[in-house]
């Protein structure tokens, strides 16, 4: 490790073997959490390239615990998180609403890393017990829609460097590999991206590999369709640029967003919003972020027939009744 940390402080790059290994490495123990830290640090300071992206995925999908969910052809919505702007768990929420909405989901998530409540926290709020346990993990998405993978249960290498992570709080290229390495590879997927730089990236690796997807940024900083800024969503047709406005949707000051102070804090807005007396702002960027996921799976629908599903998901109580479905048979 010394040697290749020498290299990158010097500015060189890894190709994609080396970066194969170190991952590979990283899972098995060899390096401490000081070395650990440095390497994270590195991808602060300079952009991750396409060949590291490719052999730090590699290494992690090698090594995954196998579980297959193909047959359900679910999405999974994720951002990649490090925006630094603590939101509520609004891909998480968008996750139940296209549950609730009739579609299969199987969404792959993390604790927090560098915001108050990841998907996991608040998994755990609500008594979520995690499980690599395929039957499970099926009967899940069968009878509720919905399937909850919990990425430390899945990758060896997620675990060993959650509490570095957690020390650092800040982001890494573990925000940049997360949404790449859910461990049944779905083929569709909508992605949340803190930069436009990151929607390059992801759309190079996508366009690689025959998958439905779209890449969501907003304007002003945020990984998911934050209705603060305009808007870019990119996808097999290339890319448009949207305001709320366009959509019919108010513009929300960004003190509308926020996800609290802990994770009960962000638990109760979880609710709040399944349970539809969440604020207008809260209510109406989930509906946005779960009808373009809506649109990633039936791209033939309009916006407005896929914004008007995911409104009555919440509003006739479909979202709300497949959560607690789904913490009935994961709890």
């Amino acid at each position: 490790m010394k040697e290749l940390l020498y290299r990158l402080f010097e500015h060189q790059y890894l190709d994609r073997e080396e970066a194969r290994m170190v991952l590979t490495n990283m899972a098995e123990g060899r390096y401490n959490d000081a070395q650990i830290a440095a390497f994270v640090t590195v991808y602060l300071m300079r952009s991750i390239t396409v060949d590291e992206l490719i052999g730090f995925r590699e290494a992690l999908l090698q090594m995954r615990v196998p579980v297959s969910l193909s047959e359900y052809n679910p999405i999974d919505i994720v951002g990649t998180g490090g925006d630094n702007h603590n939101t509520f768990n609004i891909s998480t929420l968008s996750c139940f609403v296209v549950a609730g909405a009739g579609y299969k989901v199987a969404k792959h998530g993390n604790y927090g890393a560098t915001s108050v409540s990841g998907a996991s926290n608040v998994m755990e709020q609500h008594g979520v017990k995690f499980t690599r346990d395929n039957d499970l993990l099926r009967r899940s998405i069968e009878e509720t829609n919905m399937a909850y993978l919990h990425a430390p249960f899945f990758n060896l290498a997620l675990k060993t460097v959650a509490p570095v992570r957690k020390a650092l709080q800040v982001r890494s290229f573990f925000n940049v590999l997360g949404p790449l390495v859910n461990p049944i590879q779905p083929k569709r997927n909508m992605l949340g991206v803190f930069n436009l730089k990151m929607a390059r990236l992801y759309y190079y690796m996508y366009q690689q590999e025959n998958v439905d997807f779209s890449i969501v940024h907003s304007l002003d900083g945020y990984d998911e369709i934050s209705l603060t800024s305009d808007f870019k969503v990119i996808d097999k047709n290339g890319e448009k640029m949207y305001t709320p406005e366009l959509l019919h949707f108010e513009r929300v000051s960004q003190a509308a967003l926020d996800g609290g102070k802990t994770p009960e804090d962000a638990a109760r807005i979880f609710d709040n919003v399944l349970q539809n007396k969440a604020t207008l702002a809260q209510k109406n960027v989930v509906v946005i972020n779960a009808a373009f996921a809506i649109r990633t799976i039936n791209p033939e629908l309009s916006l407005e027939e896929c914004i008007d599903q995911a409104k009555n998901s919440i509003e006739s109580g479909a979202a709300l009744n497949t959560l607690k479905k789904f913490i009935a048979l994961n709890s």
